[in-house]
């Protein structure tokens, strides 16, 4: 074991650190009157929709003081108050209130649109953390959970004369229980700058009275086929799907059982484009269901784990093993914090882990637009996502080092000792559980995630076991690494292990692969490109010649070596430097790339 790299790496809180603002070249470039127009969910678009983005008034205030909105100037959305393409530089605190506002002016078409009996839906595709809408005075909905996406119908304050829309939003960042991912108030090594408040797009569209609420898309690969599910609670009365490739043979069916509709795509012949990250074939298609149509896309892959002509458990594409070279990405911009400022700026990140040879990304407890995912989908990148990490306050002690220096504590220790677990809290599991699920749902259909990873090391993990079991039960089409890191509990289709300071090895385990989900974390330190002085990583080096250097012999040396004992997949740490954290593949302002 490096010891001295292990004990040079013990977590610290650098609050009182100025950081450097670095910005990068999109948000340099960035056009406040057209920020992130691009249609919020590539798997259901429709034709009639604006966005929201731009200057919106707001006021951040205590939560003692009276509801009445005065304006303390502009904020930039969908950019959090803590980024500074917000515009506002502020920490909002857990005793306030950000309060937002805006006007929304309804076109004459709009209006008759309204006439003719259509609905006008309100998204918030992701509001940190809790938040409270209102139309004119009135309160129109109320929603928890920092990452994912609700909605609300405003049909009805649709008219000749302008509304007035407002969001009023309370963030307890890492003084609860509630999901957080990396935010602390008290920044530092791991841990990076909370941010609060909308951070995803905010738009409208207009759909029929009776349209397509959600669906799921399961493509059914030995079967040579793919099932739309739609949404239950609503019956169509025809039901029509189209795909545009003009090669494909297909056929298609509606079956209606038990209350639902389902579309069957069986293409004839049993032949098909599938999808890999060498060809990542989408099949792009219009669903039609009454008077609603969307566009939409799926592909035809299979996510399993099955042995190899060795006996060994192997991750396997399409039924063929493939090896997962992957890559840890947490999603965070030094100028717009988990938000991006343009999509160019995600499809760079992907493109540059493609050129440097990973075909992986573990998507690090943060949920990204669905952009994001639509790019990895279509420049082919398979995906590991994380559930966003919640719990109170973690030991460190116990969540990282002593599992650091002593593994098999973590193979023996039982994960339902809440309390040392930072989740003594019942209110706070169910929580976690829920939005654990609604996850699942948001992403179902994304046809490039492959793996669910329900906890990462010890920050809130329980009853990982169980976890498993129901999220098998609601997903059987995808593998599940139930716990990254160290606190194994024998479940899940991944024996699953972060290893920084010692030579890497194989664990054999009968059931199941065995994955390195974390290793590597080579700090390089680039001067104007760091947002501190200081340095927070695993290994330390000077030059981009000697960290680029050493990341290949390590890969080639000790990875590559390990694959035909049983090694079936890798997360290097990681692909952009953050804060003081630099060991990225490039530096956080994307200007530097270090590892070649």
């Amino acid at each position: 074991m490096r010891l001295k790299d292990a004990l040079a790496n013990i977590h610290k809180e650098h609050a009182d650190d100025d950081l450097i603002q670095l910005t990068t070249t999109w948000g340099e470039k960035l056009d406040k009157k057209n920020v992130l127009q691009e249609y919020p969910r590539p798997q259901m678009q429709r034709k009639h929709f604006q966005m929201l983005h731009g200057e919106w008034d707001y006021a951040i205030v205590p939560q003692s003081d009276a509801c009445s909105f005065e304006s303390q100037g502009k904020i930039l959305v969908p950019f959090s108050p803590e980024a500074y393409l917000s515009g506002v530089g502020r920490q909002l605190q857990p005793n306030e209130y950000l309060w937002y506002q805006r006007v929304l002016v309804f076109s004459k078409e709009e209006c008759q649109r309204k006439e003719n009996k259509e609905r006008c839906i309100l998204h918030f595709d992701a509001i940190d953390q809790q938040a409270v809408v209102y139309v004119n005075g009135v309160e129109v909905a109320k929603h928890y959970g920092g990452y994912l996406p609700f909605e609300v119908d405003i049909t009805e304050y649709v008219s000749g004369v302008s509304c007035t829309l407002q969001v009023r939003v309370q963030d307890d960042t890492d003084t609860s229980y509630h999901t957080r991912g990396k935010q602390t108030l008290k920044r530092g090594g791991m841990f990076y700058t909370a941010q609060s408040g909308i951070w995803q797009s905010v738009w409208y569209e207009w759909v029929p009275e009776k349209y397509i609420k959600s669906f799921k898309i399961t493509p059914d690969y030995d079967n040579a086929c793919v099932k739309i599910e739609l949404d239950s609670k609503v019956k169509f009365d025809t039901v029509q799907i189209d795909l545009e490739d003009k090669d494909a043979q297909y056929e298609t069916m509606v079956v209606s059982a038990d209350g639902r509709q389902e579309l069957v795509v069986k293409f004839t012949n049993d032949k098909f484009k599938s999808w890999s990250p060498e060809e990542p074939y989408l099949y792009d298609f219009t669903l039609k269901a009454d008077n609603d149509e969307i566009c939409s896309y799926f592909a035809m892959r299979s996510f399993t784990i099955e042995k190899d002509e060795k006996g060994i458990p192997r991750f396997c594409l399409n039924h063929r093993p493939y090896f997962l070279n992957g890559l840890l990405d947490q999603g965070y911009w030094p100028d717009g914090l988990m938000t991006a400022p343009c999509d160019e700026a995600f499809i760079y990140d992907i493109e540059l882990a493609k050129k440097t040879g990973f075909n992986m990304i573990r998507k690090h407890i943060k949920i990204e637009p669905l952009r994001w995912y639509y790019h990895c989908d279509r420049l082919g990148m398979i995906v590991w996502q994380d559930m966003v990490n919640g719990g109170t306050t973690y030991n460190m002690m116990w969540a990282c080092y002593m599992p650091t220096g002593i593994p098999v504590l973590g193979r023996v220790i039982k994960d339902n000792l809440y309390s040392i677990f930072a989740r003594k809290s019942e209110e706070g599991r169910r929580l976690w559980e829920e939005e654990c699920k609604e996850t699942i749902e948001h992403l179902y259909n994304v046809p490039s995630i492959s793996t669910w990873v329900p906890f990462n090391e010890a920050w809130g993990q329980f009853d990982a076991a169980r976890v498993a079991e129901d999220v098998k039960s609601q997903d059987a089409t995808r593998t599940v690494d139930h716990a990254s890191g160290w606190f194994d509990q024998k479940a899940g289709d991944f024996n699953s292990v972060h290893n920084y300071f010692r030579k890497l090895k194989v664990e054999k385990d009968e059931k199941r692969a065995f994955v390195i989900s974390e290793y590597g974390g080579y700090a390089c330190h680039i001067a104007g490109h760091s947002s501190v002085e200081r340095i927070f990583g695993y290994k330390k080096f000077d030059t981009l010649e000697d960290v680029s250097k050493a990341y290949h012999e390590l890969y080639e040396g000790q990875v590559l070596p390990l694959i035909e004992k049983g090694l079936s997949g890798v997360v290097y740490t990681q692909l952009s430097d953050i804060e003081e954290e630099v060991n990225g593949l490039v530096t956080y302002d994307r200007k530097v790339v270090k590892i070649k």
